[in-house]
């Protein structure tokens, strides 16, 4: 799959979680995004990298972090997010495209589990 089609895949995928905004992030006097930050009620999920590297960010399971790092030479840390809770994914490695999609489903419900329960009844009324 080409570059930018993978990325574009990825980041309709994060656009269609129910209740997900998107926002752009700007380099201090640039122009032009450097990334797009997901969020679900709120709460960021993912981070999608727009530079030459094309990576995205999201949250994971702490107990599966080392196994993906062991696993996957393209996934690592990239942020100044707690290493233990947050990955990087580079979208031109060696992650399967359902591996990858697996794990923005992941970041995704470990964020909802965050919420509150009035958050989630918010949420829930979304999905319907």
């Amino acid at each position: 799959m080409e570059m930018g089609s993978r990325r574009d895949s990825l980041m309709m995928r994060l656009r269609d979680k129910p209740g997900a905004t998107a926002a752009p992030v700007s380099a201090p006097l640039g122009r032009r995004p450097i990334a797009m930050v997901y969020k679900v009620m709120g709460k960021m999920f993912a981070i999608v990298g727009l530079s030459k590297v094309e990576h995205v960010i999201l949250k994971c399971d702490p107990h599966v972090v080392e196994v993906l790092k062991l696993t996957y030479a393209g996934v690592g840390h990239r942020s100044h997010l707690d290493r233990r809770y947050w990955i990087s994914v580079e979208l031109d490695a060696d992650v399967p495209a359902d591996e990858i999609a697996r794990l923005v489903d992941q970041s995704y419900d470990l964020v909802c589990e965050t919420m509150t329960r009035k958050q989630r009844a918010e949420l829930g009324a979304l999905k319907k």
